[in-house]
């Protein structure tokens, strides 16, 4: 892999894990469309470690809000009950995604299904809440559970584990801007979990030290592009609707089939 190719896909990696559109469908999807060779789901899973930094950068206000008590330890109790389905369902079927799910036509009805479910669940949207302290305050168990179980459908290409989290949390009666918070946070150990899982996996390979600087470029690369995109959606769903994503989503998937089918 060349400095170019790794720091597109880190790019791509970073803008697209935050954005409900599906990081994985495009890491599948941009070396095809420039002709790269698949560069693995563990590469991809290692580069989630820059997305990692992103989201404990711009999330560092809320964690140390947590570590220090300032937050109820009820929210990080909740964070750890909905990592569980996803953790269990990435250890159970990691490999057999990798060798049946990585295709461009289940990218394409992924990302077409779960655009019409997202637009159905933003339309159900509250408005922000109102009164005093925190929002996340007010997550309730049942709702952190369920988000949780929609997170391991992110494992299937296509789906957007930010998409999927936000749709369940809205669905659960969250309002948009306290729908993403929660998602990302709850992105922070399973991400955390994954990378460093495959990353191990990478390097006990041997990663060619041909690799390894790509590697690097492609995380930096993913760090930057990745608070980029979790800084601004944070910010435009204080104001504004899910409908944009919902057609983009629909859009690419339309173009895949019509390259699949032709």
């Amino acid at each position: 892999m060349t400095y170019p190719q790794a720091v597109v896909l880190g790019v791509v990696q970073g803008v697209t894990e935050f954005l409900p559109v599906s990081s994985s469908g495009h890491l599948i999807l941009v070396p095809r469309l420039f002709g790269w060779p698949d560069q693995g789901l563990a590469f991809d899973a290692a580069i989630h470690l820059g997305t990692l930094a992103a989201l404990l950068v711009y999330f560092r206000g809320e964690l140390r809000a947590l570590a220090s008590g300032a937050l109820s330890p009820r929210i990080g109790l909740l964070l750890v009950l909905a990592t569980i389905p996803g953790g269990l369902a990435g250890l159970l079927f990691d490999k057999l995604i990798e060798a049946h799910l990585r295709s461009a036509l289940v990218v394409a009805t992924s990302t077409a299904l779960w655009a019409i479910v997202m637009a159905v669940a933003d339309r159900r949207a509250p408005p922000p809440a109102a009164g005093g302290g925190d929002p996340l305050e007010r997550v309730s168990g049942g709702q952190a559970l369920a988000i949780g179980c929609a997170q391991a459908l992110a494992l299937i290409p296509g789906t957007s584990r930010s998409g999927i989290t936000i749709t369940a949390a809205l669905f659960g009666g969250l309002d948009r801007p306290t729908a993403a918070r929660f998602a990302f946070l709850l992105g922070i150990p399973i991400t955390a979990g994954a990378g460093t899982l495959q990353t191990l996996h990478l390097l006990r390979a041997g990663l060619p030290s041909a690799e390894s600087g790509p590697l690097v470029a492609a995380v930096v690369a993913a760090f930057v592009s990745g608070w980029i995109a979790v800084s601004f959606l944070v910010s435009y769903l204080k104001r504004r609707s899910l409908l944009p994503f919902v057609l983009y989503r629909l859009l690419v998937a339309a173009v895949i089939f019509a390259l699949v089918l032709r």
